[in-house]
């Protein structure tokens, strides 16, 4: 894996020298537009509409845009000069319980592993987190960035993930669609409590998988050999008519499923 930033750890007056690597890849099946005459890849090109021509990289700057159609310039200069104190550093601020935080929070992880003569305080550092049971708030600036980050430990690793602002998070009061009353049954929550109950299991990442890439990748191979392509009968969705019948007939399935996995296989004699 290739390094992405270099810096340290600091809390207190302890700094762990540390090295940041990508902790997860895409896996999304990446296409090339082309032109359909003739199969040539598209370029796209960085066009000054004004000027009418193409520019170059160095030709560009940060522009914000604080009224509509006019902008002020940041250079790099300016964004060097950043009064921030995390551009090297990521800046522990709290210890806290994982379980306090929602989901929603988290954005993307990365590893950190040690840097030279950082290897003892990183070994101290992620066995007092395990030993508490907590996890640490930080900021660290990657790429003109200050993020807010937490750090946990992952299997041998300390793995550090960034964190959206509270005033990144969209409220979901906002959305129309909630607001109306709709009544409930009893019998509707107890019976949708009892579906939930059936389908529930232990999480296991490894049973979980992609179906479209799986799909689009054996669609992709039998193109390349030039095979025949069968597409199969995907079923639609149908509307929800009666919710009483639709939770009846889930718990119904479920139910089954569950009395067949939990019925005892019959060991075959061995023939004499």
């Amino acid at each position: 894996m290739r390094t992405i930033w270099k810096g340290a750890i600091s809390f207190g007056l302890v700094n762990i020298p540390v090295k940041l690597f990508p902790a997860t890849e895409s896996k999304t099946i990446k296409f090339n537009y082309l032109h359909k005459e003739c199969h040539s890849p598209i370029n796209y090109q960085k066009l000054c509409p004004v000027c009418n021509r193409e520019v170059s990289q160095d030709e560009i700057v940060r522009g914000y845009e604080y009224e509509k159609g006019r902008f002020v310039i940041l250079n790099e200069e300016d964004m060097d000069n950043l009064p921030t104190a995390t551009t090297k550093t990521v800046d522990i601020i709290d210890f806290v319980d994982l379980s306090e935080i929602d989901p929603i929070y988290f954005s993307k992880p990365y590893y950190l592993a040690p840097s030279e003569g950082g290897q003892k305080a990183y070994l101290l550092l992620k066995e007092a987190m395990k030993e508490t049971g907590k996890i640490a708030i930080a900021k660290v600036t990657i790429r003109s960035t200050e993020n807010l980050v937490c750090l946990r430990v992952y299997e041998n690793t300390v793995l550090m993930e960034t964190m959206y602002y509270p005033d990144e998070i969209r409220s979901g009061q906002a959305l129309p669609e909630l607001n109306a009353p709709v009544p409930l049954h009893e019998n509707e929550i107890k019976m949708a409590t009892q579906l939930i109950n059936n389908l529930s299991a232990r999480f296991d990442p490894a049973k979980y998988k992609s179906d479209y890439r799986e799909a689009l990748m054996q669609l992709i191979e039998a193109k390349v050999a030039g095979e025949q392509i069968e597409t199969p009968q995907v079923r639609e969705p149908g509307n929800v008519v009666d919710l009483m019948e639709a939770l009846k007939a889930s718990l119904k399935a479920t139910e089954n499923e569950k009395n067949l996995e939990k019925k005892p296989r019959v060991k075959k004699k061995a023939a004499k």
